[in-house]
């Protein structure tokens, strides 16, 4: 069985690392030559070099326009798919000491205003392909402004954009100096849904960022990622694993990133032969969906590693997966709150199924009771973690962070075995975990309960196949309603986004309730279970 081929790696020599656009500055003074970037579609091809350019330039034109670097720094939000323009344009942000907030795409207006507002971004960074979409979305306080050209052929697109948004103006001959930036100075702001259904953002600083890539560097047996290394870049870089775990952990190794900017199985699986892809992260339902094409494993023959993280992967699909390739998977366990990997299979060279691994160099975790007490080794307990990277706390005022010790609660429960490696058990309350994007049940409630029909609704996860979890809702109507199924879904589908939205609805008559009158969440399978588990 071959799991990883050996790679001649070492770690990489340069300057100091304040922030991770100090990454790409050293990659590119490494091995200035160095492809960079591959656009999977367009075939565009970027050197390290032309990369920390373009990132320099970025960077002035936004400081030119006015926008501030402080300890804080001014928020400025972005609005891309996976591409070029993102990576250049989440690096300009970062070494001009401002605060970057990449958006999910599949976002309503509605959704993306709320974040807008909430983190009093003071621009909003788009790409044509969104164009339409930001303008739509910004309050009167935070314009939208274009980072491309226009490259649609729809006429109306280039209309619009002409005449509803100006052009961030980059001039290579610039001669801004960027400031001086503090590892403790906030270097991340992303938003997750809280459980109320509000959004939440979680408040990284530089250090957390570089930390949390540095521990990954150092694991060497085999290497995550290294110079020689081609890597697959299809994960949303809006999210935190695809942005720090995948880019930019790539980038500070001098990699190359090839990046697709969605995922199909059989699409990925030739861009991997084509470009000769060595190093993959993925997530679950990746490995499921790739497990269903014939030619897997032929594709798969220059692939030396595999990591899965955002979600649970079942032992079935590793199993399989192995079967058909002859490679284990690695996997992971982290969140956006530690920056975000926490444990890894990696650490200790040992591809298992059911386990996520040994705590990554610098972290800590420990198995906590009910009682705020450690748990007796081999049982189940909630899963706190300690480290370089964990978050200072939610948007604004750090509430909610690392308690006076440093330790945070992830609301995660799982135990370790003998030899120290964490075994995730279940996850958050009520929490639905889609494609490895956290849903909260509070949340798609809120939406369903706004609408005419709905006197309330109850929202849960159930099994899926394709995507780990689904979102299912119980819902009551309004007496005499005549709505139907698909109406509820096409109504609620313009308030959440997709990966939100519920894919199975049984209307009810009654919900279970406490006896204070509140839902009983914990009865509602008792109650509806057989429709609630089936697919």
């Amino acid at each position: 069985m071959c799991q990883t081929r050996a790679v001649n790696f070492q770690n990489p020599k340069a300057g100091e690392v304040t922030t991770v656009a100090d990454f790409l500055r050293n990659s590119a003074v490494r091995d200035p030559d160095r492809i960079a970037l591959v656009e999977a579609q367009s075939g565009v091809r970027v050197s390290y070099a032309s990369l920390d350019a373009q990132v320099s330039s970025t960077a002035a034109a936004l400081l030119e326009s006015g926008l501030i670097p402080s300890r804080s720094g001014d928020r400025v939000a972005m609005l891309m798919g996976n591409s070029i323009e993102f990576v250049i344009t989440y690096f300009g942000i970062v070494r001009a000491g401002l605060v970057p907030i990449p958006l999910n795409p599949g976002y309503t207006t509605r959704e993306l205003t709320e974040i807008l507002e909430m983190s009093d971004s003071k621009v909003l960074l788009v790409s044509d392909q969104y164009a339409e979409l930001g303008a739509d979305s910004v309050p009167e306080t935070c314009p939208a402004v274009l980072c491309e050209e226009v490259t649609s052929s729809r006429e109306s697109i280039r209309n619009f954009v002409k005449g509803s948004m100006r052009k961030l103006i980059r001039r290579p001959d610039s001669k801004v100096v960027f400031p001086e930036i503090a590892p403790d100075d906030l270097g991340l702001l992303l938003f997750t849904s809280g459980t109320d259904g509000t959004a939440k953002g979680v408040m990284l600083t530089n250090a957390n960022l570089v930390s949390n890539v540095s521990a990954l560097l150092d694991l060497r047996n085999p290497p995550i990622v290294s110079a020689e290394d081609t890597v697959l870049a299809v994960l949303p870089l809006f999210h935190v694993y695809g942005l720090n775990t995948v880019l930019t952990l790539a980038i500070a190794a001098g990699a190359s990133v090839v990046m697709l900017d969605r995922f199909d199985a059989t699409e990925s699986l030739e861009v991997i032969e084509r470009e000769h892809v060595t190093t993959v992260a993925g997530a679950p339902a990746m490995y499921l969906m790739w497990s269903r094409v014939s030619n897997v494993a032929s594709a798969m023959r220059p692939i030396r590693l595999l990591s899965s993280g955002g979600a649970s992967l079942p032992v079935d699909v590793f199993n399989r997966f192995e079967e058909l390739t002859g490679m284990r998977i690695f996997e992971g366990y982290g969140m956006t709150e530690t920056s975000p990997v926490i444990t890894s299979t990696v650490v200790d060279s040992r591809a298992r199924a059911g386990c996520v691994g040994l705590p990554i160099p610098g972290t800590s975790i420990r198995i906590v009771s009910d009682g705020s007490e450690d748990a007796e080794a081999g049982d189940p307990g909630e899963i706190w973690v300690k480290g370089p990277g964990v978050f200072l706390g939610y948007w604004p005022n750090r509430e909610d962070g690392p308690d006076s010790l440093g330790w945070f609660g992830t609301g995660d429960i799982g135990y370790q075995d003998e030899d120290g490696a964490l075994h995730l058990v279940d996850r958050r309350r009520e929490l639905i975990i889609v494609n490895g994007f956290n849903v909260f049940p509070r949340e798609v409630e809120v939406a369903l309960e706004s609408l005419p029909d709905v006197a309330e609704a109850a929202v849960l996860g159930r099994p899926d196949t394709e995507t780990g979890e689904a979102v299912s809702a119980l819902i009551v109507l309004v007496p005499g309603s005549e709505t139907t199924q698909d109406a509820i879904t096409l109504e609620v589908a313009k308030s959440l986004a997709r990966f939100k939205c519920p894919t199975q609805i049984r209307f009810v008559n009654t919900l279970p309730r406490s006896a204070t009158g509140k839902i009983a969440k914990g009865r509602l399978r008792e109650v509806y279970g057989q429709s609630i588990e089936q697919s």
